[in-house]
């Protein structure tokens, strides 16, 4: 099945460059960023030299000379913004090349201004006060962790626990053990309890967010310092409970923890979570024994539900395109079972694309 999964990645990923012939994406933005963490999996894993140079025009098209990024700006305060620059370090290490490195700088500067609630955690976006989103987790804590262990500064890896600590907290709901979307620390949002200041409901995507920014996180936290110990319980307490709503198709749903009717099988949340349970096992942090056969089963759905060959071409279908909560003038993302339903999904959306090649490549 692992060569399988592999032919179909590398698949993909001539279907993703044949859509988008120069370059992943005009803008500045995560999801291209994590598809291109995806073509260096892949790259690394078959060696064919396309995939590196896509990835690499991909990102030249934003990083200058001087290492200033192209439409990235950190007054504006988007933790999404972060995520690209994991792609950044993979293409300094291999090039060495400092435009690079001056552009890690630049974004690891962001951290600086980012505003934060009275727990100390990164607010998502300059235009959510004191919003804490699971997806940011994923934006900007992994980079925080790489660059506190290769450019030397040991002293930011116990705001990276933190900010998972305090997230986990604010976004547990107790009647899954799962996590919700978002928490308003200020309990004022309009889709906020006001009694926990949480969203409504467990959005798949969100919990599988979560699962990879613990995974990766982890690659970079030194084993003797106590937040290895807390980042490897919270992945185990999560995943634990992540399991438990697999379908007998072995995939995971938009929301997790209902059944109704309209609910669907969504493919980004599922590649996620089948990325975050490989590399859980691959790395140790969570028992072999007990995930190896939820793993398969996804992997195994993956292909069956999700896969399909149109025109020569290979697409994952059943992706979420996007959901969100707020902002005060955007009522309509209320954070309701209705309005997850109404978001549009669509094939090859890059945040079920990338996991799923990450996956592909290591899959064994």
């Amino acid at each position: 099945m692992s060569k399988q999964l592999m032919e179909t990645a590398k698949k993909l990923c001539d279907t993703i460059m044949e859509d988008f012939v120069d370059i992943l994406s005009a803008k500045w933005q995560y999801d291209a960023g994590l598809c291109l963490k995806g073509f260096e999996a892949v790259y690394k894993e078959c060696g064919d030299k396309k995939y590196y140079d896509y990835i690499k025009k991909s990102m030249d098209y934003f990083v200058t000379g001087d290492g200033t990024i192209k439409t990235y700006n950190p007054e504006v305060r988007n933790i999404d913004h972060i995520n690209n620059g994991k792609n950044l370090f993979y293409l300094y290490h291999k090039t060495g090349e400092e435009k690079y490195k001056k552009a890690i700088e630049l974004l690891a500067s962001q951290f600086e201004i980012q505003p934060r609630t009275k727990s100390g955690t990164f607010w998502h976006k300059q235009i959510y006060p004191n919003q804490v989103w699971l997806d940011g987790l994923f934006m900007g804590e992994p980079f925080a962790a790489q660059y506190a262990k290769e450019f030397n500064h040991p002293e930011k890896i116990d705001d990276v626990v933190n900010q998972f600590a305090n997230a986990a907290r604010l976004t547990y709901e107790p009647r899954c053990g799962l996590y919700a979307h978002a928490c308003d620390e200020s309990k004022e949002a309009f889709w906020a309890d006001k009694s926990t200041g949480r969203s409504l409901n467990v959005w798949g995507r969100s919990v599988g967010w979560f699962c990879m920014a613990l995974v990766d996180a982890l690659d970079f936290m030194p084993s003797q310092h106590n937040g290895y110990k807390i980042l490897t319980e919270l992945f185990n307490k999560a995943i634990s409970n992540v399991v438990k709503y697999q379908d007998n198709d072995g995939v995971w749903y938009q929301v997790m923890d209902n059944r109704r009717s309209d609910n669907y099988q969504e493919s980004t949340c599922t590649c996620m979570f089948a990325y975050a349970l490989e590399k859980g096992i691959r790395k140790g942090y969570i028992d072999n024994e007990t995930y190896k056969p939820y793993l398969d089963k996804a992997v195994q759905g993956i292909l069956n539900v999700f896969i399909r060959e149109i025109d020569g071409k290979t697409y994952i279908a059943q992706g979420c395109a996007v959901a969100g909560l707020g902002p005060e003038d955007n009522s309509r993302r209320n954070g309701t079972l209705d309005y997850y339903f109404s978001e549009p999904v669509r094939n090859n959306d890059f945040k079920g694309v990338g996991p799923f090649l990450m996956l592909s490549a290591y899959y064994e």
